[in-house]
């Protein structure tokens, strides 16, 4: 197998972590992060626009985001659209900015947040996996045409495999590492 073909797999693994970290990012583990406001989307003269485009997000506190239009006149607008959102979280509107703040979550909703984290990981692994298999499966049809022999097809497999294995490894420590920070509010 060339490196190039060992790269792609890589590659696609890559890809997958950085969607796990992205949907984790949205679980609001009773800390403030300004990354929760990514998906909601605010009619801007016409156009659906993101927050963080259209106003300056700030955390003063843990539990604490601010948001800070450039033009006050969408304050209605981003206090509407954060009402609509599945956040849960009433916005403060003071007339200048609107104040998001989070309640420290309850002990089963601590344990809900965990099962979700556990869910967003176990699906990450299994896409992993996929890639795993499709990386396996053209090595074999590689095989099958005599283009590359046995012995390298195994090789292949071993170091596809060892590939797996890190960015396993590495998902389980995100899972961790997300489910210590819930834990812990």
């Amino acid at each position: 197998m060339s490196r190039e073909e060992y790269r792609v797999i890589e590659e696609k693994m890559g890809k997958t972590i950085g969607v796990l970290k992205d949907e984790l990012n949205t679980i609001r583990a009773g800390r403030a992060n300004a990354s929760i406001l990514d998906r909601i989307m605010v009619n801007y003269y016409g156009t659906p626009t993101p927050i963080n485009q259209m106003a300056s997000v700030s955390i003063p506190e843990p539990r604490v985001i601010v948001i800070q239009p450039w033009d006050s006149n969408v304050l209605k607008d981003i206090e509407k659209e954060i009402l609509k959102s599945d956040l849960g979280i009433n916005p403060n509107n003071d007339g200048k900015v609107i104040r998001l703040v989070f309640p420290i979550p309850t002990e089963e909703r601590r344990k809900e947040l965990t099962k979700t984290v556990r869910k967003f990981g176990e699906e990450a692994k299994i896409s992993i996996r996929s890639i795993r298999r499709d990386g396996i499966e053209q090595m074999k049809s590689l095989e099958k045409s005599s283009e590359i022999t046995e012995d390298e097809l195994r090789n292949s497999e071993k170091d596809i495999q060892k590939i797996t294995d890190k960015y396993t490894e590495e998902i389980d420590d995100i899972i961790q590492s997300k489910e210590k920070e819930i834990l812990e509010v």
